[in-house]
């Protein structure tokens, strides 16, 4: 992989858009990603069962939160600022900036992974309420670092609008993480081992050790065809005070991203915990309760959600659009992608209704050989129109610069389906939750209609 001065400051002609471009790029490694990802659930619920895809899925709000906490605010504040200092060719600022956050970002996850592998039987007893995961969280914790290096790095393309490193990075994860997995898994069974969940934990670390190798490898091309052409080794000797001068400007950014998305992924673990907890006072036993959790999170909701990889685009393409569109006070255009973005969501989102209710049942026994997998497709196909909707809509708000509304909604929306999980669960077992999933996704999407309103004139 080569880098040049020419490809990188290469200004945006009229014939080649290099947002349109890396939003394609973006959109076809996704949506490879997410076809990868489904059929290695499959795999996974096959081997593993239920229950070990309840286990496995216990673990993901641990990562959600490190990752909310280590980077997820320092990648946006870096591709913001080498942004902005890209566009004036300060290509040693740049640099500098992806250095003090990087390190900013590094000291926290090495913090994260000391804490959770020293403290996995705690958080796992304690937080978790499944001892069983006190293995796996040792093993995750080892993924912390090589994630925060792989994002602080695509945050930094992202600035020089170079959308292929993020993409390949995205794309060789998933395959180094399915393949490894599935090396693994086939090694045991030839010798005659019972294959664990601990597999696909380990095929975690193996698939961000081999992101991380091909954003580590694009990054030192970029530095090293930069220092050839503007000495930018010596340029990024500078004073102390300097350097803190950058960490203030990014962790101006990054604080308020990071306590947001922590506040949310927090609301978001206390959900995925509470669900197995509850169903135990239904009636459920432990082992039942991981097993039904497993199949909803694992199974259904993959399925569910993999149409979402279309609008997950469109989204991704209607926030600048309409941020420019609202600088220019460009009303007509706003009302426009407003109208069809809820015109063509919801047709959508009709089509996939209506395929999930038919076919729902018959997908489940397929794919996941689960007859309950199918009762909960078919029960969750009513959220289709309504989410597609949202995530759109979403977008279009972020664009005008409604970002505390788009915050409001979300946090809202969440405590709406914890009321469900505490009071319906209980009552109703994990029909109770489906509804709370179905009533907080239309109460979402309400409050982001009744947000654009006035461009549905």
């Amino acid at each position: 992989m080569k880098y040049s001065i020419k490809h990188y400051t290469k200004y945006p002609t009229k014939k080649k858009n290099p947002l349109i471009l890396g939003t394609m790029i973006l959109t076809i490694t996704g949506f490879i990603s997410r076809f990868i990802g489904f059929f290695y659930r499959i795999f996974l619920s096959r081997i593993f069962g239920a229950e070990g895809m309840g286990l496995y899925q216990l673990t993901s709000p641990v990562l959600a939160l490190t990752f909310s906490v280590t980077v997820s605010g320092m990648q946006t504040a870096i591709s913001k600022f080498v942004a902005s200092e890209t566009s004036n060719r300060d290509y040693n600022t740049s640099f500098r900036k992806l250095l003090v956050g990087f390190f900013i970002a590094m000291s926290l996850s090495l913090g994260c992974t000391v804490w959770i592998y020293l403290f996995s039987d705690w958080i796992a007893s304690r937080m978790l309420f499944e001892p069983r995961t006190a293995p796996l969280l040792r093993i995750i914790s080892l993924s912390i670092p090589m994630a925060t290096i792989h994002s602080c790095i695509n945050g930094y393309f992202y600035g020089i609008r170079n959308t292929a490193v993020p993409a390949l990075t995205q794309l060789a994860e998933q395959l180094i993480r399915v393949g490894s997995v599935y090396l693994i898994y086939a090694y045991n069974i030839q010798r005659g081992y019972t294959p664990t969940i601990s597999f696909a934990v380990v095929g975690l670390i193996i698939g961000e050790a081999a992101s991380m190798l091909v954003s580590l490898t694009a990054i030192y091309c970029r530095f090293y065809s930069l220092t050839k052409s503007h000495t930018l080794l010596s340029k990024l000797q500078q004073p102390f005070g300097i350097y803190l001068q950058d960490a203030r400007q990014l962790l101006s950014l990054a604080v308020p991203l990071s306590l947001n998305r922590t506040l949310i992924n927090f609301l978001q673990s206390i959900e995925a915990i509470c669900i197995p907890q509850y169903l135990q006072l239904y009636g459920y036993d432990n082992a039942k309760a991981l097993s039904v959790y497993g199949v909803l999170t694992g199974m259904a909701l993959p399925l569910i959600l993999f149409p979402s990889a279309i609008t997950n685009s469109i989204s991704v393409l209607l926030l600048p659009l309409v941020s420019e569109a609202e600088s220019t006070n460009n009303q007509a255009a706003i009302r426009r992608a407003v109208q069809k973005s809820i015109r063509y969501c919801f047709l959508l989102g009709f089509l996939c209704t209506a395929a999930f209710l038919l076919l729902g049942r018959w997908a489940g026994n397929l794919l996941y050989d689960s007859s309950l997998a199918g009762s909960f497709i078919i029960t969750l196909s009513f959220i289709c129109p309504f989410l597609y909707i949202a995530s759109t809509l979403n977008s279009i708000l972020n664009g005008l610069g409604k970002t505390l509304q788009t915050f409001a909604f979300s946090m809202i929306s969440l405590l709406l389906r914890l009321l469900f999980v505490i009071f319906a669960i209980p009552l109703y077992g994990i029909q109770g939750y489906l509804w709370g999933l179905l009533a907080s996704q239309l109460l979402q999407t309400l409050l982001c209609v009744f947000a654009v309103r006035k461009y549905l004139k």
